[in-house]
């Protein structure tokens, strides 16, 4: 059986290293718009923390993979059409037939929809390129704007803190990660990274950036204008789904998929934070590591459905470390502060019965590894 994966990134490796145990021999092909190096994407927003240059985050480069796993690994490859009926992917122009397929093709950054001459100095990082790419941008640089105060913009807040620029923060929402945490644990987290010199402009948005010299004028969505050497995008991730949805496969935010992580179209799957499970989107890694274990074996002829035990998310800001629990829109309860001392606060949510839904763990508790277990216990399951 000859699988085919769509993807070199953690979904797809994990899914490629836990498949080959099953399948020591089969045919196993992966395609990346990439060089296919294997990293953690995790990693990237601790870069300038651990002082690791791009070449340096690498784990193994495409070649190794290609040895360990024993497949073939497309480099720099371009996946224009997936036929579904004849069972092949068109690669640069060439079909490939596959027996089993797999999307695992990851999520691209939002773009905001920004006016102004400056916008060749507004940057994201979503991969390993990305990451060189803004490198190499912000050496020598003193001033970085940074959009969005969500989970990605708060870890590359506090990593560009540590390597000594300067950060000013745009959050439309009035505190920092208001989609994940209730906002006592977010003032905690806004605390510390102030105290990094991290100064927020809250309530407003950019609406353009201008060149300015060598470096940029950002104006706000009052009128007010910043400025800065370069500005850093981190808004969030939309599911990669264009190929899909030309493909005939049914889509959604992600590729829709069953608890088996098949898609509408018979042996094509998706993983990782293209798929949609269940109306769930998790851009995590928990639930992407779950995802590739189940699939390993349904895809070996042992039909495994995916269940998601509740999985705290950490976000890495080494200043305000944070643990938490989730709360998804479809649970109802309320946020209870149990502890707070300074910038270390738990919190709980708790159903009208007091069952415990999801919690904020901030500062010291969140690395108390004895409370984290007790908790996650309680927390019902995410999927079942």
């Amino acid at each position: 059986m000859a699988l085919v994966i769509i993807g070199t990134g953690l979904a797809a490796y994990n899914l490629a290293r836990e498949w080959r145990k099953l399948n020591p021999d089969a045919p196993l092909v992966l395609i990346s718009r990439d060089d296919g190096s294997s990293y953690s994407k995790p990693m990237l927003s601790t870069g300038y923390t651990k002082q690791k240059s791009a070449a340096e985050l690498v784990m193994q480069s495409a070649d190794k993979m290609s040895a360990q796993l024993k497949a073939t690994i497309r480099t720099f490859a371009s996946v224009s059409a997936i036929d579904a009926k004849e069972k092949t992917v068109t690669v640069d122009g060439m079909a490939i037939k596959y027996d089993k397929l797999v999307l695992a093709l990851g999520a691209d950054p939002f773009q905001p929809p920004l006016a102004g001459d400056g916008l060749e100095r507004v940057y994201t990082v979503n991969d390993l390129m990305d990451y060189a790419t803004f490198q190499q941008a912000a050496a020598g640089k003193k001033d970085i704007i940074v959009i969005g105060g969500g989970l990605i913009g708060c870890e590359y807040a506090n990593d560009l803190s540590n390597g000594g620029y300067s950060v000013q923060l745009v959050e439309p929402v009035g505190r920092v990660l208001p989609a994940l945490l209730p906002v006592e644990a977010s003032q905690a987290v806004g605390n510390g990274l102030a105290s990094l010199g991290v100064t927020f402009h809250f309530g407003v948005s950019v609406q353009a950036v201008y060149n300015e010299g060598e470096g940029v004028r950002a104006v706000l969505s009052d009128g007010t204008e910043i400025k800065g050497d370069m500005v850093l995008s981190a808004i969030g991730l939309r599911p990669r789904i264009a190929l899909a949805k030309e493909a005939g496969l049914t889509v959604n935010r992600g590729i829709v998929v069953d608890k088996t992580l098949a898609t509408s179209q018979a042996d094509i799957y998706a993983l990782g934070d293209c798929a949609e499970v269940e109306g769930l989107v998790l851009p995590y890694v928990l639930p992407l590591m779950a995802g590739a274990r189940a699939l390993a074996k349904t895809l070996s002829g042992q039909e495994t459905a995916l269940s998601y035990p509740a999985m705290p998310v950490q976000v890495k800001t080494p200043v305000c470390p944070v643990v938490v629990a989730p709360v998804f829109p479809s649970m109802q309860g309320e946020w209870h502060l149990e502890a707070q001392d300074g910038n270390n606060v738990k919190m709980l949510f708790k159903n009208a019965e007091g069952q415990l839904l999801g919690y904020a763990l901030i500062g010291s508790f969140a690395a108390d590894a004895a409370l984290k277990a007790e908790l996650a216990k309680q927390v019902p399951a995410w999927l079942v």
